[in-house]
């Protein structure tokens, strides 16, 4: 790999680094071929990336970055899987790591902040960005419904003493 590689290497992990939601860095020695390209597909699925770079190179984007302080974690053969939601990446490589014993989560970051291996996994467990985005609509459609529950109940009270009335007045 010559210096303009390198360099082009450094700019793209960057831009990983700057614009990722989450960023997990995991160990993952032993995995074959096939089982790396089933933890990308998964990840891809969720709308995350996976990508193995030089330790060294990946250090050197690191730096000015939000997510600086998992330089640390960068030994030995890593691998980084990171997504825009802030949850996704996390959730695939948690739930990769229960599956297949190979991979070994190391930590991670999300933006600023700095995620042990405990940290990983309670970002895992938190909802994604679909299923809030969900809940919201849901939170903003239940008073409508209940109002127009509450303006229609009158008018079928009304209709229901009127039949009764009604009802009443036939049967005598």
């Amino acid at each position: 790999m010559d210096r303009a590689q390198k360099e082009a290497v450094v700019e793209e992990l960057g831009q990983i680094f700057t614009d990722s939601g989450v960023v997990v860095v995991a160990h993952y020695a032993g995995l074959s071929v096939a089982e790396m390209t089933e933890f990308r597909t998964r990840m891809r699925e969720a709308g995350g990336s996976v990508r193995v770079a030089k330790n060294r190179l990946a250090k050197i984007a690191l730096e000015g970055t939000p997510s600086a302080s998992i330089a640390d974690l960068l030994q030995g053969q890593t691998v980084l899987a990171y997504s825009e939601d802030p949850v996704a990446a996390a959730k695939v490589a948690e739930a990769y790591a229960k599956d297949n014993a190979k991979l070994v989560i190391l930590g991670g970051a999300m933006g600023e902040n700095p995620l042990d291996r405990a940290g990983v996994t309670a970002v895992a467990a938190m909802p994604s960005r679909e299923e809030l985005i969900a809940d919201i609509v849901g939170l903003l459609g239940a008073p409508a419904s209940n109002l127009a529950g509450a303006i229609g109940a009158p008018a079928a009270n009304i209709a229901s003493i009127l039949t009764t009335i009604e009802e009443r007045a036939e049967a005598a």
